[in-house]
Parts: structure tokens; C-alpha cells; sequence
């Protein structure tokens, strides 16, 4: 089994390499027009304002600026005229998320200059992005020597505050990621008038950030010869899950998400199946092409069948009858505007709470980092919950997937994307020691080399965990790149992980400057060193009792090749010399969404304390998918396929019955 495990990693790694060219990456860059083109003021930003006195330092010009965004450095140019207006914001430099943090630094920087104000709202969805924006044109000011109080105290008033819209359909879509556009373009085709609002700019929610989904059976499997035992995969689905789990959703799914590929693929919505070492995987269109497809699909069903797609308007209560039934929602416009609209069926599809630390550590004390959407926060399922609906007894799930090197970002800005990955390509290997934050070692590290086993069994032990590297291990890292640790193969990360490095991530790539990459980590306080294990322990935070015993205990390990705690195999127990310097790299665990928060029927009505439906109330996407897993998501494109269906056949139902009740 190891022998084999193994050689499907080596076999997986090829082959994530090779789909590099084919699925693209996630981030803009600094060539993507759409960041530095001209802004268009939003209609409540675009009213004239007093500039305020400008100072005698002043001096008007352009102003070079840089800010940390999500994902990098944001750099503008700011140009300033005599009365100290801001006249032009040109977005030079960044590597935000096409899609999201894009579509957020051009509407920031259009109501920056709209209303001569830096008191601008931040972009649902995409916060780091717009502070990013907001701080970098702030310096831009300050070092033109305006009025930087003036800008940040200029509050811009918004044109629809005060005022209520009242709209109708049959069917009311909230959130329109992957579950919610699903659930609109099946209810539409099935004659349905439906309303879908979205509370960012952006169609397609967590969808534009993932890469693979999976599809029982869908027919490109079947004909290339790869086909599930469906009784066994529902069998084993319910076992592992313990029971805790609705027999008839998994029975669901695993029979209808096959379709599910068809139905998208005949919507234009491409998606490449791959034999993924026996698993039923399909990959998703480039990352480029997602949002414009999804809104081709709601403009070929949605709108086509007179229905609206409203983007950049929150939810905000349901709304409900004298029997409790629902029977619409009010939500906010971006401009104030408050929109009520009634409806025969409200789906709910807004993405869980994944972005809500305090919400996430109290239900399932999960404390590393939110990898998914920072818009889903948990909004759709309290305003469901005061609707009535039941709290499910597994409540907290969470999506844990991947694990992250807490120095990543910081080095990448001293060193190449290769170097800068030192620290996270280690957190991937089998040959290393990992201990929690008490000193102590708490797995066989051969479960790094399978993502959801990696991140649960370090969830469980901490908010973090510490990989622990020697000296003699680094020199043999520098001299023969990660063969020099024996690496069994390369580290599992996902394809956006290394496609900055591609050409690089090959097992013997030698690891130069490794020495002087760690110490940056270390004094940029993303991990620690120490000449010796008391230390290093010490200077880590560690019990150095604990860690000591660990320590003596991993070596004794090494030196037998036998691991009396673990039961780690002799090839994956690397010795670490027999001197410092030793370090501790800081790993922390991703988390691509919670799992869960409504109970669903497999009409996916949403229930009520008594498991009852609530009439009118339904729920898609990852708010129901708890139904399918007993307290934690464990699935390799299960959450992607899932959305897909799910919002497939709920929005068929909800139209069904929006449509029976005229």
C-alpha cells in the first residue's frame, strides 16, 4: 500500500504540472487593462464636494504608492491638479484575484475620485483588496502634502438611502455562486420569473477560486472506461461519516451529480473530466472565462425569461407570514436603495461562514486561516435560523484542505516565488519532523501527503503546527534540492501554489540560498531558531521538556528506522544530524469554507426544529451540504459538485412548487 501510495503521488505531481497550461491561474497581474483603465464614477459617488483648504506644503504632480493587497503588493500613481482634486488613480502594479479584487480596485478608485473622498465603503468580497487601494492613494496625498483629513472626513452620501424598491418573482435566488446561479438558470428554465441577488460585484462565488469538481458517473467518465460502484460509494460515504449523515442525500448526489456535467457542459459552461488516480474529477474552464460564462448563463434563462440579475446588493432579512411561511427578502443596494422582494420560493445560496472567525472558533474552534470568500461571514444562515430554521445537530464543519507557511507572503517580497516557497514546500513532505505548539508530535507525517488528513489531524492539536528542520538537513536541501531529504515526491500542493515556479518544482532542483531564505523567515517572525533543541524550543514557545522528549524520541526513530509512537515508515525517517542550528517552521491550516448551518430534505426545503419544511424557504450549496457529512467535510471535489447539483435540482424544485402555487 505505501509502494503504491507513493507512486500515485509521483503520477499525481506529473500531472498537476501538466494541467498548469490548461486550468491558468487565479491572479490578475500588472499587464490586466481592466486594473489601470479609466474609472466610472458610481452613480452615489458622483456628486461634486469642497476639496477642502489646501495646504501651503502642497504641491500637485503624480505620486507613486504601494500597499499590501491579498495577494501582493498594490502599486498606483495618483495625480493631483492645483485645488488639491484628485484628477486620475492608474493601477501600475498587482496581483489580485481576477474577478474579485480587480472588479474592487477599479470601483474604489472610481469613488475615490467621484467624491474627492477616501471615506469609500470597502468591496464585499474583497477587503485586503480595497484597503489596499484606500491606504496606497492615502500615502499618494501625504506625500503631496495635501489634506489628508479633508479626503478621509468627505463623506459622500448615497443616492437611494431612504428609499424602497418592491419587486417580484417566483422564485428569489440569494448569492450567486456556483449553487445560487444554478439554482437561477434551472428554476428559469423550468418557467420560473427569478430575481438573483449578489452582495459582491462578482458571479460565481468560491467557483472562480477552485479548480476541479467531481461528478458521479458523468458520461466523458463512463466512456473512458472509469465507472463507481454507486451502492459501494454510498456504502463507504455513510460508514465513514459514521452514520451522523442523510442516507438519502448521499444517495443523491452520488446518482444525480453525473448529469450535472451534462447540464453544464450544454450550458456552455466547459468542463474537462480527468482520471485523477481513480477518482471521477473534472476540471473546471480556465479561471479567466468563469464569470463571463456563468453570466451568459443567467442572461440566456434568467433575464431571456424576464427575470433580474441584481449584483452588489446584501440580503438582510427574510420575510415572513402570519404562518411562518417565507415569502421574500429585503436586502440593500450598493447606493442605499432598499429592495423588497416577495417571492413563492427564496433560495438561499450565500456561501456559509467561512470569513466569520469568532462564528468559525466558537463552532468548531478552528482558528487558522479563511481560504475561501471573505463575503461569507454567515449572514444567509442567521437570517434563515430567525425564519425558523433548525441549528443541524452537526453544526461547524469546516472545509479544511490545504496547509500554508505563514512566511510565504513576506519572503516573496525579498526573494523569487521558488526561493520564497522554501518554508510551504516543506509543510507537504513526509521526512520531516511536525510537532504542535506545546513541543509535542502528534502524527505519522505521511499524512501530509494527503490534503484533507494533513489539514484535520493538525486542526485538531492547535492553531497551528511547527515543522521542524536541522541544519544538516538544509545543507542537503541546498546541495540536492529535496532529494537530498528524501522526498518521496513532490509536495501536493495545488497547481496555483507553483505555477509562478513550474519550471522549478522538480525533486532535484537544488535549494540555493536555503541558509540565509530561513533566516528571513525567522526575523521576519514567521518561524524560529534555535543552536540547540532547549533553544529552539525556548524561542518558539515550546514546553522544553516536551519538545526535548519529542525530539530524542524522533531521533531514536531515525537511527532504528522504527517509530514506536507513529508507526511511521523507515523510508520517510530522515536523521537530522547531530547539531544546530534547528528551525521551526510556523504551518498553518486553510480552510476553503464551512460545511453546513441549514437541515435540507432532498427537495432541499429548508426544515424547522421539528424537521418539518419551512414553506417556501430553501437552501443550496454549502449552508445544506452538512447533511452529507457527519463533522467535518472529508471529499476530494465533492464541495464544487455538489454546489453545481444541488443548485441544479433545488432550484427545480423551488420552481416546481413556486409555479404549482399560481
Amino acid at each position: 500500500m505505501r509502494k503504491q501510495a507513493l507512486s500515485k503521488m509521483l503520477m499525481l505531481s506529473l500531472c498537476l504540472v501538466m494541467i498548469l497550461s490548461v486550468i491558468g491561474g487565479c491572479s490578475g497581474n500588472s499587464a490586466d487593462p481592466a486594473a489601470s483603465a479609466k474609472p466610472s464614477a458610481s452613480p452615489e459617488a458622483a456628486q461634486q464636494n469642497d476639496s477642502g483648504e489646501v495646504p501651503a506644503s502642497f504641491k500637485p504632480g503624480t505620486y507613486k504608492a504601494e500597499a499590501d493587497g491579498k495577494d501582493g503588493k498594490v502599486q498606483v500613481e495618483v495625480t493631483l491638479d492645483e485645488q488639491q482634486k484628485i484628477t486620475d488613480i492608474q493601477v501600475v502594479s498587482q496581483t489580485e484575484t481576477a474577478g474579485i479584487g480587480v472588479e474592487a480596485l477599479n470601483k474604489i478608485k472610481a469613488e475615490i475620485i467621484a467624491g474627492q473622498t477616501l471615506a469609500v465603503d470597502a468591496v464585499s468580497g474583497a477587503s485586503e483588496s480595497s484597503a489596499a487601494i484606500l491606504t496606497a492613494v492615502e500615502d499618494a496625498v501625504k506625500q503631496s502634502g495635501g489634506n489628508v483629513d479633508a479626503f478621509k472626513s468627505r463623506v459622500v452620501a448615497k443616492a437611494g438611502e431612504g428609499k424602497t424598491e418592491q419587486l417580484s418573482a417566483d422564485v428569489v435566488v440569494v448569492g450567486a455562486g456556483a449553487s445560487g446561479v444554478s439554482a437561477a438558470v434551472s428554476a428559469a428554465d423550468k418557467g420560473a420569473k427569478v430575481i438573483i441577488i449578489e452582495k459582491t460585484a462578482t458571479i460565481g462565488g468560491a467557483s472562480n477560486l477552485s479548480w476541479a469538481g467531481k461528478f458521479y458517473n458523468s458520461s466523458a467518465a463512463v466512456s473512458s472506461g472509469l465507472k463507481v460502484n454507486v451502492e459501494k460509494e454510498i456504502s463507504d460515504w455513510i460508514v465513514n461519516n459514521h452514520w451522523r449523515v442523510d442516507a438519502g442525500a448521499i444517495r443523491q448526489f452520488v446518482t444525480q451529480s453525473g448529469a450535472t456535467y451534462d447540464w453544464l457542459n450544454q450550458k456552455g459552461y466547459k468542463t474537462t473530466f480527468i482520471n485523477f488516480f481513480g477518482e471521477q474529477l473534472h476540471m473546471l474552464p480556465a479561471y479567466e472565462t468563469r464569470q463571463a460564462t456563468l453570466r451568459a448563463m443567467l442572461a440566456a434563462s434568467v433575464e431571456k425569461g424576464g427575470g433580474q440579475v441584481i449584483t452588489e446588493t446584501t440580503a438582510k432579512k427574510l420575510i415572513t407570514d402570519s404562518n411562518g411561511n417565507v415569502t421574500g427578502v429585503v436586502a440593500e443596494k450598493a447606493d442605499g436603495t432598499t429592495l423588497e422582494i416577495t417571492g413563492a420560493s427564496i433560495v438561499m445560496a450565500t456561501g456559509g461562514y467561512a470569513a466569520n472567525k469568532e462564528m468559525v472558533k466558537e463552532a468548531f474552534g478552528f482558528e487558522g486561516i479563511n481560504g475561501g470568500l471573505g463575503q461569507n461571514i454567515g449572514e444567509g444562515l442567521k437570517m434563515a435560523w430567525d425564519a425558523g430554521a433548525k441549528v443541524p445537530d452537526n453544526f461547524g464543519g469546516q472545509m479544511l484542505h490545504q496547509t500554508l507557511a505563514r512566511a510565504t507572503e513576506k519572503l516573496k517580497a525579498e526573494y523569487k516565488p521558488f526561493e520564497a516557497s522554501y518554508p510551504l514546500m516543506l509543510t507537504y513532505l513526509p521526512t520531516l519532523m511536525n510537532v504542535g505548539p506545546s513541543g509535542a508530535r502528534f502524527r505519522d507525517e505521511a499524512a501530509t501527503l494527503t490534503s484533507v488528513a494533513a489539514a484535520n489531524t493538525s486542526a485538531f492539536n492547535g492553531a497551528y503546527h511547527l515543522v521542524i528542520i536541522s541544519k544538516a538537513q538544509i545543507d542537503a536541501l541546498t546541495a540536492k534540492g529535496m532529494n537530498g531529504i528524501k522526498a518521496p515526491s513532490l509536495p501536493g500542493m495545488p497547481p496555483e501554489f507553483y505555477a509562478a515556479f513550474a519550471d522549478q518544482f522538480k525533486l532535484d532542483t537544488a535549494w540555493k540560498d536555503a541558509d540565509k531564505v530561513f533566516d528571513s523567515m525567522v526575523k521576519n517572525g514567521d518561524g524560529y531558531k534555535g543552536a540547540t533543541v532547549e533553544e529552539l524550543a525556548k524561542n518558539a514557545g515550546m514546553d522544553p521538556a516536551v519538545f526535548a522528549e519529542a525530539f530524542n524520541n524522533y531521533k531514536k526513530a531515525t537511527a532504528s528506522g522504527v517509530d514506536t509512537e507513529f508507526g511511521k515508515s523507515k523510508d520517510f525517517l530522515v536523521p537530522m544530524g547531530e547539531s544546530g542550528p534547528y528551525y521551526a517552521i510556523i504551518s498553518e491550516i486553510n480552510n476553503l469554507g464551512s460545511v453546513g448551518g441549514l437541515l435540507v430534505n432532498t427537495q432541499f426545503q429548508v426544515l424547522n426544529d421539528k424537521r418539518v419544511p419551512i414553506k417556501g424557504l430553501y437552501a443550496v450549496g454549502l449552508e445544506s451540504e452538512g447533511v452529507m457529512y457527519n463533522d467535518t467535510y472529508v471529499g476530494n471535489g465533492v464541495g464544487l459538485g455538489y454546489s453545481f447539483t444541488s443548485g441544479r435540482l433545488g432550484g427545480e424544485d423551488a420552481a416546481t412548487s413556486a409555479l404549482a402555487n399560481k
